[in-house]
């Protein structure tokens, strides 16, 4: 039997589990995982997690179901139990003091650059948690200074470590080869290995607190609460799909073609709302094959994109956890670019690109249930204020990271406009936003500007969130930018009358003023005296934008989101000057320019 803690309460009969304690409980699992998010964000050594915060914690049941997951980066975490699925597998015999360090996407991972740290925790003897702590690398041994490489053929031009769930600690000490191997293939082994105890230290923290959680309330108790809560976190999906009428959905989009793809790729996502039997089955076979090409999108990126869809489209309060995904279903293709990825086919990029085009379509194809659902397209261009950059400090130490200064305007919905800092569609409102000054005391850049566009966010009834466009440079050696933009030229699309958001660009600025358009997926090295200029995409509108309150585009106006010639011709919104400096809605002349169709002449 687990000792009671000194001083605790008596351990809880199971009979007695009563919602008080399902609540207490609840909200206990989902503070271990924010202190573990914590211990992360504050030690890790690399910008990418101590500033932009691309990591997630989570902890899943001893039988793979994700069960606590806090502020984790939906697409980092819904396919936690898929790792620690393998991790069983693979390890039949683990052990109190084991951590196993994985980032493999055909067993389970999103990407590579993606390493997790998976600790199994241990009370008296038996497995019931496995705490995880996943983190985006400053690099990963690429063979391109990039963790995002869209170009490879494969996983072996890819060039990355892959770590099939190795273990990485052994009675809680580490296993030196797998450190020395890390040490030697990543461009910064100390920035490697300082992420690296970060994240076994997250880990950790969430293990000694779920054990002491365990201890204060006995075993019996926890492993009642775990079924009673994954239970009911099924029975609140369970009532929000059942008010969904029934119908079949199909949504498309397309991403941008690139050298060697022609054509880009269009994906198409089908979706099947049972709510008689309070379900939703996705189906994403009806794609192409894998390409020779980093874009593929592993199983963990494909089920977790349909699923992110759907929630985004539902009451926000549904819990996010395994017991609440029993009620979706995704069919996936073995060999389909779609989450049926196979070897040797490279997945570098998939968490971005190709999965933001799949959770696009589908939520903006349950738009086509009326007006009230679903949402527009968000932006998804992991563009210039995205890129992972490279050099050397001027005594020739080299960096590597990546830019979270981007934004990408988010989709409006039946509710609210578009997000201002949305980021991606796979991670939204959750990755932060670095800081430029922070940026330029840490690496040797700098940047001239940093702005949101007017007009960028698609109009509508409800506006898209607007784009970003960011300028940077190097100061004293030359940097290197890789940057994955699409949406360049399908750019986010607007739903039920909603226009489309801007598109992404990208290009290089001489020092002499002139400017020279890139490929929005690549690379390029800068000069001192050069500088790189990237726009994000704006998201798609919801609603015709002539139904947009008058007092709501005035105040786009004066925030500096719109511009006064598109109040008038694109949402029909007539102003006048209203005293020094202000504006106001001229009322009639707004009723006649909507009555006639905006900008069109009379």
């Amino acid at each position: 039997m687990t000792q009671q803690a000194e001083g605790a309460p008596a351990a809880t009969p199971v009979d007695r589990l009563d919602p008080t304690l399902l609540a207490v409980l609840a909200n206990r699992f989902e503070a271990i995982v924010r202190e573990m998010t914590n211990t992360l964000f504050r030690t890790g050594r690399s910008s990418i997690l101590n500033m932009a915060r691309d990591f997630s914690c989570s902890i899943v049941t001893a039988d793979d179901q994700l069960f606590a997951a806090a502020e984790g980066l939906q697409v980092h975490v819904l396919g936690a139990g898929l790792q620690t699925g393998s991790m069983r597998r693979l390890h039949p015999d683990l052990r109190e003091g084991d951590a196993f360090l994985h980032n493999d996407p055909l067993l389970g991972n999103t990407h590579t650059a993606d390493h997790t740290i998976l600790v199994p925790v241990f009370v008296d003897g038996e497995h019931l948690f496995t705490t995880s702590a996943k983190a985006h690398q400053a690099d990963c041994g690429n063979a391109e200074p990039s963790t995002y490489v869209a170009y490879a053929e494969d996983v072996y031009a890819e060039g990355g470590l892959v770590f099939p769930c190795v273990k990485v600690q052994e009675d809680f000490s580490d296993v030196e080869d797998v450190i020395r191997m890390c040490r030697r293939r990543i461009r910064v082994p100390e920035v490697w290995y300082g992420d690296y105890l970060a994240a076994v230290g997250a880990a950790r923290i969430g293990e000694r607190r779920v054990r002491e959680t365990v201890e204060r309330y006995g075993v019996e108790t926890i492993k009642a609460f775990v079924e009673e809560w994954l239970d009911y976190s099924e029975r609140r999906m369970d009532q929000a799909i059942r008010k969904l009428p029934a119908c079949r959905l199909e949504g498309t989009s397309s991403h941008d073609p690139i050298p060697g793809l022609p054509e880009g790729i269009a994906v198409k996502v089908t979706a099947e709302v049972d709510p008689e039997q309070g379900r939703v089955r996705f189906d994403l076979r009806d794609n192409p094959d894998c390409v020779p090409f980093g874009l593929n999108v592993s199983e963990a990126c494909a089920r977790g994109g349909c699923t992110i869809a759907l929630l985004n489209c539902l009451d926000e309060e549904i819990p996010r956890n395994a017991g609440a995904f029993r009620r979706i279903e995704v069919a996936l293709r073995e060999g389909s670019v779609a989450g049926g990825l196979v070897a040797p086919y490279s997945a570098s990029v998939s968490t971005t690109n190709v999965l933001n085009r799949i959770i696009n379509a589908a939520q903006s194809s349950f738009s086509s249930m009326g007006d009230g659902s679903g949402l527009a397209e968000g932006a998804g261009a992991l563009g210039v204020g995205f890129a992972v950059f490279s050099g050397t400090y001027d005594d020739g130490e080299p960096y590597v990271s990546e830019f979270v200064i981007g934004n990408n305007g988010g989709p409006a919905s039946p509710h609210c406009d578009g997000w201002i800092t949305y980021a991606m569609p796979d991670c939204s409102k959750t990755i932060y936003i670095d800081s430029v000054e922070m940026l330029e005391r840490t690496y040797p850049l700098r940047f001239r500007s940093l702005r949101l566009l007017a007009d960028s966010g698609g109009a509508g009834r409800l506006r898209g969130g607007p784009a970003s466009e960011v300028v940077y440079g190097p100061t004293s050696q030359p940097l290197r930018a890789f940057y994955l933009a699409d949406f360049a030229l399908n750019p986010p699309q607007g739903v039920l009358g909603g226009l489309p958001g801007t598109a992404a660009s990208a290009s290089v600025v001489d020092a002499d003023g002139g400017e020279t358009p890139t490929e929005p997926v690549g690379d390029s090295l800068l000069m001192p005296g050069q500088w790189i200029r990237g726009v994000e995409a704006g998201g798609g509108g919801y609603g015709d934008p002539l139904e947009r309150l008058p007092e709501a585009v005035l105040e786009d106006v004066l925030e500096g989101w719109v511009s006064a010639a598109a109040a008038r011709d694109v949402y029909g919104v007539a102003l006048l000057p209203g005293g020094p400096g202000e504006l106001r809605v001229d009322p009639e002349a707004t009723e006649e320019l909507r009555r006639r169709g905006a900008g069109n002449p009379s």
